[in-house]
């Protein structure tokens, strides 16, 4: 049995299309009929394949790459093997990037799944939804009563749009993905299992134990944001819960009701937001961070991996711990913790 090729590159590219493409710097004009075909880690390599090499730490990978070109800061230039198109880049990873969005455009932006065009025969749509002509629904995907989708949009197999959702244009929405009570931008990526718009977590004391408290307000998702697979955002409870243009959401995200996340943050899966929490614009959020809710997190603040904030973080800083605080004194704190482990393993005489 072969293995099957998910991925195929849209066409074959120069080493001289891509400079110009990228802004790059060729080092030998003579290269520039070079084929590209192909991407691939540095440390891999290839034929016809295009790496990059970026960073002190992989400096090393230069004097060993195997492959067609290579995208790289000009100090790394002189280093790489004959034979190889040197492609000189202040950012060689977000050029890289490029290219390989033009080489395999499928990876970049989700396609069809079934390979369906316009509405498939098999989708269930309410006679009052408006679906623009251009949009994809495919087979088993159900589009509510009044929902609106917008030309370009793929609604994959077995993704529900509910009643009165608005989702705008270029978009895609994962299979078994679901939608309600949302007004969705443009551009905007919901990878499969998402779930937008259930209710948050609401509930009050009550005589005979926990009583639910109706959640009335909206998700509203801006353009160009991205979800991950199996995230959910919860609606807001009177008020609406916002993510801003450009924010890119990891899987495995829980985000609570009313909270509001600025725009072109970066949030890393496992990430936990409570309740009514704001994130201003460029936001960094490492894997598996947790927020108490009513917090301010500032604009262009960094938030460590794995940590845990019941305190407001002011725009720009770094922050990091459990609790978290400023990491440069979360950093002193562990250094402390390692010397008094230290001495009090050298004054038992070296057993711990």
């Amino acid at each position: 049995m072969t293995d099957p090729v998910f991925f195929a590159p849209s066409r074959r590219y120069t080493a001289g299309e891509v400079a110009n493409l990228t802004g790059s710097v060729l080092v030998d004009s003579g290269q520039s009929d070079i084929s590209i075909e192909a991407l691939a880690p540095a440390s891999e390599g290839g034929e016809h394949a295009l790496v990059f090499v970026d960073g002190r730490r992989n400096f090393a990978l230069m004097q060993s790459l195997r492959a067609a070109a290579v995208l790289c800061p000009a100090e790394f230039a002189g280093k790489a093997p004959a034979g190889i198109a040197v492609l000189v880049h202040p950012r060689p990873q977000q050029a890289f990037a490029m290219v390989g969005r033009l080489l395999f455009p499928a990876a970049a932006t989700p396609a069809p799944l079934t390979g369906e065009t316009g509405v498939s025969p098999h989708a269930h749509i309410d006679p009052s939804a408006h679906i623009e002509p251009g949009a994809i629904v495919e087979a088993g995907a159900v589009i509510g009563p009044r929902a609106s989708v917008g030309s370009g949009t793929v609604i994959a197999p077995h993704a529900v749009i509910g009643p009165s959702c608005q989702f705008g244009r270029d978009g895609y929405v994962g299979p078994g993905a679901s939608i309600q009570y949302a007004l969705i931008g443009n551009r905007v990526i919901i990878h499969g299992g998402a779930r937008i718009g259930q209710d948050g977590f609401g509930f009050v004391a009550g005589a005979k134990g926990p009583e639910r408290v109706p959640q009335i307000g909206r998700v509203i998702i801006q353009d160009d944001v991205e979800i991950g697979s199996n995230t959910t955002v919860d609606r807001g409870a009177m008020s609406d819960t916002i993510i801003g243009q450009g924010t890119k959401i990891d899987n495995l995200v829980q985000i609570a009701h009313n909270v509001r996340i600025g725009r072109n943050c970066i949030i890393a899966g496992l990430s936990g937001i409570s309740g009514s929490v704001t994130v201003g614009d460029n936001v960094t959020m490492g894997g598996g961070v947790g927020l108490a809710d009513h917090l301010t997190i500032g604009t262009g603040a960094k938030l460590a991996a794995r940590s845990g904030f019941m305190s407001n973080v002011p725009a720009g800083e770094i922050w990091g711990g459990y609790p978290a605080q400023p990491m440069a004194e979360a950093m002193r704190e562990i250094a402390a913790l390692r010397r008094l482990a230290r001495a009090r393993k050298s004054s038992n005489g070296g057993n711990s």
